[in-house]
């Protein structure tokens, strides 16, 4: 993004959904939420498919396994377990910046980093960038904004941070999604 552009790759939210940093419930540490297990285990209950997500702290080496039927997405919350995010922080009186994970994150930085900003149109409905809210999208508050996302950032511990570049590692190759906070 030498440039100054930003051209949205016309990804959703639930995208990223696949891997989330959450905060561990027993330590507070940072925890990863895998949605994807490989072949992926599914068991049927009464026309509901239940799906298996898993859960683990890499601090204090809580874990658990649970199968779901549903996710919840547009909060700063996880939207499997429910957890509070690891990658959420206060900012602009109040409203919370929030991502589910390092690449969901780096998407938001090249958008609110970007002078010209430009989109993919999405069939059947708004994109992740197309639904980020007015005060994200303000030039405003970009400095703020962008130091918010460094601070998170730093904030991952180096053994949750990925071997390869998050460029490569990302669904979208280094564009910015976000939440509907």
């Amino acid at each position: 993004m030498t440039d100054g552009r930003f051209t949205g790759p016309g990804v959703k939210v639930y995208e990223f959904a696949d891997e989330v940093l959450v905060r561990c419930p027993q330590c507070g540490g940072c925890a990863l939420i895998l949605a994807r297990l490989g072949e992926c285990e599914h068991r049927r209950f009464r026309d509901r498919e239940f799906t298996r997500r898993r859960l683990r702290c890499g601090g204090c080496g809580f874990a658990t396994d649970e199968f779901q039927s549903c996710r919840a997405f547009g909060r700063p919350v996880d939207p499997h377990f429910r957890l509070p995010l690891r990658l959420a922080a206060e900012c602009r009186g109040g409203k919370q910046l929030w991502a589910y994970n390092l690449a969901h994150l780096d998407l938001l930085e090249g958008y609110i980093a970007a002078g010209l900003r430009e989109r993919a149109a999405v069939p059947g409905s708004m994109s992740l960038v197309e639904r980020l809210p007015a005060w994200v999208k303000s030039a405003k508050h970009r400095d703020e904004l962008l130091r918010t996302i460094r601070r998170l950032h730093a904030s991952v511990p180096q053994d949750r941070q990925p071997d390869k570049p998050v460029a490569a590692a990302s669904p979208v190759a280094r564009s910015v999604p976000h939440s509907d906070s």
